[in-house]
């Protein structure tokens, strides 16, 4: 469904990503993972048009839509949740919501849009009135999240949904994800600082060093393998 080949990025001289490939499979959650630095966030940055690479290929079932304006692949089915959320801080949760669905356009479809998101987060509906800035870290990580499904997206992509945020609430969002793949059959690629998580919930895991990837694999089979939790997960 989404392959990513030999893909680099730049930023000015200083090289993020050198030949970086992987493949999502549609209806997987495939996880990224490794130290800060590694490029993780670089990649999913150019999945969704944010940056432009600097060589090799992304395709979308079997298009190349590198190098395509962000609205333009936002609108092929790929939604992003970005590290630190970026929300609209000053508008309402529920004027956020509405940004999420702006391609939709009918007020119908809109508010079948919000019914079905507000099941998996009804805390955003009770909140609907009140400004997102007011929000705990929690809900606004779930809001971001909420705003990305809104657009029903066949891709989700998540940069460090965990960042800053309660356990209880970790546990909530990742539940609500694993749900939503498992219900809605959206695909997901997931970027995650918290390495036992990722590979918990996740089908396939890929290792990120500077830039490349250094270990890929079934998430099972590389959570059980001592080896690899000891030299590139840093995990015991």
């Amino acid at each position: 469904m989404l392959e990513v080949e030999n893909l680099s990025v730049h930023y000015g001289k200083v090289r993020a990503l050198d030949g970086v490939s992987l493949r999502v499979g549609k209806g997987e959650i495939v996880s990224l993972v490794g130290v800060n630095g590694a490029g993780k966030s670089s990649l999913m940055q150019a999945v969704a048009g944010l940056v432009r690479p600097s060589g090799g290929r992304i395709l979308l079932d079997g298009k190349p839509i590198e190098g395509r304006p962000a609205h333009a692949i936002a609108r092929l089915g790929l939604a992003l949740v970005p590290e630190g959320r970026d929300l609209f801080a000053d508008m309402s949760v529920m004027e956020n919501l509405e940004m999420g669905a702006y391609q939709f356009g009918g007020t119908v479809r809109l508010q079948d849009e919000i019914r079905r998101v507000g099941t998996y987060f009804p805390v955003l509906l009770e909140r609907s009135r009140q400004r997102a800035s007011t929000l705990s870290g929690g809900e606004q990580q779930m809001l971001a999240v909420a705003r990305a499904l809104m657009a029903r997206p066949r891709i989700l992509l998540l940069d460090e949904p965990s960042l800053g945020i309660a356990p209880r609430v970790i546990e909530l969002i990742f539940r609500i994800v694993a749900a939503i793949n498992r219900e809605e059959g959206t695909t997901v690629l997931l970027v995650e600082q918290n390495t036992s998580l990722a590979l918990a919930v996740s089908n396939r895991t890929y290792v990120m060093q500077t830039g490349r990837i250094a270990v890929e694999g079934a998430s099972s089979e590389l959570a059980r393998s001592e080896e690899i939790r000891r030299a590139y997960l840093g995990m015991d």
